[in-house]
């Protein structure tokens, strides 16, 4: 079969490393890509393994459909669901799938959603405040920047920017918008720049305003709850000796995988206090990644949003009993 034309903007990291932990013996089963994105590790994995059977998960539908120009080569191995991940394996049981031998979650953002979206995800293009992920959804950025209180500005840039100067560039957007609603994000970012001291500015790496930007996506798309319910949901269906593998790109994320797979690798939940175990518990997967792999100094150099790319690795132990 030809493979259509189709501009890829994204480049997939950590591919080799994530295709070893693949278990081989399983290759002629079924796996989900839980953020299909514009379907580079999806097409790596189908390549490297003929008979392996793949779902692609995304919420945005414009992405997938450059997914699924891409992967149309594989033909009826690849199958698409255009949605959250977090509801997908929620409502699993009530699909007609198989449980998967591998689960991959590459959270962060496509490149496309910087370049080709038009949705203001960038600070360096003057865009619509949207930032959404699923156009399905009603809340946006513009509705966050000019409703938002002083007290949960502060917070979403704090906590989901780890930004330092929080509450001043919070009340720079007030300040703002009382004037006149932001609409667009090179406004936005102009704002951001102007709330953080000079000697801060010239001191950084990164744009003033790339951890504000950052905050706002995570916020409007809620994407620390959808991680939180939709990786236990997927474990829940992952099948036995089946393994989850996590790409992180930030602190959040990766906290959330690291103590999802930390509590699941105990054997006994009872309290500290118990002198005794009562629960029986048992050790519910095995890491396989003690410390999350990175990509190498090569990878950075051709790609680098693969600089701040962390890999875990778990696989899922049977439970006795069940």
């Amino acid at each position: 079969m030809v493979k259509s034309a189709v501009n890829i903007s994204h480049k997939p990291v950590l591919i080799k490393e994530i295709l070893d932990f693949f278990p081989a013996s399983r290759a002629n089963g079924f796996m989900i890509d839980a953020n299909l994105g514009e379907g580079g590790h999806s097409a790596a994995f189908l390549a490297a393994f003929p008979a392996l059977r793949l779902l692609g998960i995304d919420a945005d539908e414009g992405i997938m459909e450059k997914a699924k120009i891409r992967l149309e080569e594989f033909g009826s191995r690849v199958s698409f669901y255009n949605g959250w991940f977090s509801d997908f394996f929620k409502g699993f049981l009530d699909t007609a799938y198989e449980r998967p031998v591998f689960i991959l979650f590459d959270l962060g953002i496509s490149m496309f959603h910087y370049e080709e979206s038009g949705k203001g995800f960038s600070f360096v293009r003057d865009e619509d405040l949207d930032m959404r992920i699923s156009s399905k959804e009603d809340f946006t950025a513009y509705d966050l920047v000019n409703s938002y209180e002083l007290r949960d500005l502060t917070r979403v840039f704090r906590e989901l920017g780890e930004e330092r100067f929080a509450f001043a560039i919070a009340k720079k957007i007030i300040a703002r918008r009382n004037v006149k609603a932001i609409g667009s994000s090179k406004e936005l970012a102009d704002i951001i720049a102007s709330a953080v001291p000079i000697k801060n500015k010239a001191k950084s790496r990164i744009h003033p305003a790339t951890r504000c930007f950052q905050a706002v996506r995570i916020e409007v798309n809620n994407e620390l709850e959808n991680l939180k319910s939709g990786i236990e949901a997927a474990f829940d269906v992952l099948a036995d000796h089946g393994r989850m593998a996590v790409i992180s790109y930030h602190s959040l994320e990766d906290r959330i995988a690291k103590h999802f797979f930390k509590e699941k690798n105990r054997e006994c939940i009872c309290p500290p206090e118990m002198p005794i175990c009562q629960c029986r518990g048992q050790r519910e997967l095995q890491i396989l990644t003690k410390r999350p792999l990175t990509a190498s100094e090569d990878e950075i150099a051709e790609n680098r949003a693969a600089r701040s790319a962390k890999l875990r690795v778990v696989e899922k132990l049977p439970l006795e009993g069940k």
